[in-house]
């Protein structure tokens, strides 16, 4: 039997793109490598942008209800006691439907998934290789080789599998680089109530940058991102920091974020410790998008598979949203013609994203500390412009417009 339609990954990006396909009318099956949706990454913040593909998607109003926008944002350099005032009204409209709100990332992917099939998503079913054969017909068919010895076949795969793509891989894209920081995750739980307004509260210095923004009542996300370079573990192995979280609420506390103010160490110290997470910040060269291969006939990858970015300006997952709106709009739009309908996709799209990973990387650099010739000028263009007038322009991207998805007559 072949499958019309395989999507790789049951993340954000999988599980949109596989409902966007239902929305018109298309079935999929998405291959997803655990035995449940995964959890990592506890929580993160979606922007305009991802509201409107998921209204787009029919889903919105079942996120909004349980989480408040944020009101603004603030910025304190904890070396200085400085601290600025960031507005999020330029990207919250008049009713606050597409206002900033930190949501649990679970919640999302069980709002997308309940939302398909019975037997749409395939737990434990990791993919190893991808070959192809043609048929009689001499049309095209893609052979996906699991792990377990079961070999699926297809005529259209999207790969939404994460920074370390089998399907990107496969079509011939560079491997995603390291940016030379390291972010630490967590989701704080505060049984009486935080008490904490409803906004992002950050803080900058000495070569570090953290940040903790309320989800609801009782839970607070946090992270803290730092330079590879400087030494993560002051009195423990570095493995022991990458597979305990205890290991890694204790040193965020006791070293990494130790001249962070006292809410800030508050927060860490209400970790839900399972949520607990420390990774390599990844991106793809922007220009791999414009020179590399995206889609070949009936493949193409989407979300980080397709352009993994650094999370300073919080449009990962956003983009993945807007990704899977865009690819099954080009498909309808392409009259069944799928090969052309994901390769003007791919053109829609790569320069959207290209543009959203180099300005994410030019804004962590600026305001993360670096020792570097040029820091000097950074640093006081950073506490003196950037916050003040340049943040606030990049807030642009948040307001993209995905569009929505064609109606299909049944006929």
């Amino acid at each position: 039997m072949t499958e019309e339609v395989v999507i790789v990954g049951a993340g954000i990006a999988g599980l949109a793109t596989a409902l966007a396909l239902e929305r018109v009318g298309l079935r999929s099956v998405v291959l997803e490598r655990a035995q449940d949706l995964r959890t990592t990454g506890a929580a993160l913040t979606l922007f305009p942008n991802a509201w409107r593909a998921l209204d787009a998607l029919g889903v919105a109003h079942k996120l909004t209800p349980f989480y408040q926008p944020l009101q603004k944002g603030t910025v304190m350099n904890v070396s200085t006691g400085v601290c600025q005032e960031i507005s999020f009204s330029a990207v919250t409209d008049s009713e606050g439907m597409m206002g900033v709100r930190c949501v649990h990332r679970k919640f999302l992917l069980e709002v997308l998934a309940e939302e398909l099939p019975p037997g749409t998503i395939r737990f434990s079913s990791k993919l190893v290789s991808i070959k192809t054969e043609t048929l009689d017909d001499s049309s095209l068919v893609y052979l996906l080789h699991l792990d377990d010895g079961t070999i699926i076949k297809t005529k259209r795969l999207i790969g939404c599998d994460g920074v370390h793509s089998v399907v990107a891989q496969w079509l011939g894209l560079t491997k995603p680089i390291d940016s030379g920081r390291r972010a630490v995750r967590g989701l704080s739980v505060f049984p009486e109530g935080h008490g904490f307004p409803s906004e992002a509260q950050q803080f900058i210095g000495n070569g570090k940058r953290g940040a903790f923004l309320p989800v609801n009542d009782k839970e607070v996300y946090w992270f803290i991102t730092l330079s590879s370079k400087l030494e993560l573990i002051s009195s423990t192995k570095k493995e022991e920091m990458d597979r305990d979280p205890e290991v890694i609420k204790r040193e965020v506390m006791c070293h990494l974020a130790k001249d962070f103010p006292a809410d800030y160490l508050n927060v860490v110290n209400h970790s839900e410790l399972s949520t607990l997470s420390l990774a390599p910040l990844m991106f793809r060269l922007p220009w791999d998008l414009i020179f590399g291969c995206t889609n070949n006939g009936g493949v193409t990858v989407a979300g980080d598979a397709f352009h993994p970015m650094t999370p300073d300006l919080g449009q990962g997952g956003c983009a993945a949203l807007e990704d899977a709106v865009v690819l099954v709009r080009n498909i309808v739009n392409s009259q069944d013609n799928v090969a052309e309908g994901i390769k003007q996709y791919v053109f829609e799209r790569r320069w959207r994203v290209m543009s959203l990973i180099i300005k994410a990387y030019v804004s962590g650099f600026i305001q993360q500390d670096h020792s570097t010739t040029w820091w000097s000028a950074v640093k006081f263009f950073r506490d003196n412009i950037f916050y003040r007038f340049a943040y606030s322009k990049m807030f642009e991207v948040m307001k993209f417009d995905c569009g929505v998805l064609p109606i299909v007559k049944n006929e």
